[in-house]
């Protein structure tokens, strides 16, 4: 069931991405306009994430705190990706970020929370690496380690603080009520800094709407399932299964728009989907 909840938010990812690819085309990558567009998609699933839990307000000190932290390790991760595309191509932005989003959460399920070592864990996350690396292109510069640095930490954390909150014995909310918490801070802290950059904001062009309103749908649903289902599933096996499955799933829907997957990108869908059969037939 949970690795079905998995796919569900691996889906609705892959997804993501091209309402998110239609929004920039449409808006540029400024500072303040990505703050732009993290406080209108967070506003956008603050209410169906509120539906979700039932419409309940549920509150603690120690997930307000997280909320919080979590609010803030997002934003530094847009920070740091806009920064990076200045410097380095899409290609090795994606490479670092999804590394990210695989490598912190595998490894701090195996140090720190007593999560096994297996082989097919193992193998798992070796294939997805090297996949990852045959998305690679070369970039015009080399400049700006320090960003693109900050996109691996950044994008990283975001799973290591949803395992953090899942396995904490401190009095918190539950799943809903905490990722409720997450889309309210972010609305907060995003606003606070547009509000300091009013001169330099502008809304949304008129066209890009549906896409604001599709990534704060899948966006917040999304990493509310794959909280639900770190409860149950390894964060050490979770990851490498969004990574690889993200990739997977980009890639197929590549071949429904007018820029087809190269021959790079099939390898690399080839072997995510050989990475991710390793976590099933090897325990």
């Amino acid at each position: 069931m949970y690795y079905g909840i998995i796919s569900v938010a691996v889906l609705m990812f892959g997804f993501q991405f091209f309402f998110n690819n239609d929004y920039e085309k449409k808006n540029g990558s400024s500072l303040i306009t990505s703050m732009v567009f993290i406080f209108g998609s967070s506003l956008v699933g603050l209410p169906v994430l509120w539906a979700i839990n039932s419409f309940k307000l549920e509150f603690t000190w120690y997930t307000l705190f997280m909320a919080t932290v979590t609010a803030v390790n997002m934003i530094a991760c847009i920070f740091c990706g806009q920064k990076a595309l200045s410097k380095i191509n899409l290609s090795l932005y994606s490479i670092f970020s999804m590394l990210g989003g695989m490598l912190l959460p595998f490894f701090a399920g195996i140090l720190f929370y007593e999560e096994k070592l297996t082989l097919g864990k193992i193998l798992c996350f070796v294939i997805v690496t090297v996949a990852l690396f045959f998305t690679f292109e070369k970039g015009q510069s080399k400049k700006g380690a320090v960003y693109y640095i900050g996109i691996f930490v950044f994008n990283g954390m975001s799973g290591v603080l949803s395992k953090i909150f899942q396995e904490s014995t401190m009095e918190k909310t539950s799943a809903a009520g905490y990722s409720v918490l997450s889309a309210l801070m972010t609305v907060v802290i995003a606003g606070i800094v547009i509000l300091f950059n009013l001169k330099k904001a502008e809304l949304p062009h008129k066209k890009s709407y549906v896409s604001l309103v599709g990534c704060g749908l899948l966006n917040k649903v999304a990493n509310y399932l794959l909280l639900i289902s770190l409860a149950h599933v390894p964060a050490s096996v979770q990851y490498p299964m969004v990574t690889g499955g993200v990739m997977i799933v980009s890639t197929i829907l590549g071949f429904f728009t007018p820029n087809k997957p190269k021959k790079k990108e099939i390898i690399s869908l080839v072997l995510s989907f050989i990475g991710l059969m390793m976590l099933v037939i090897i325990p």
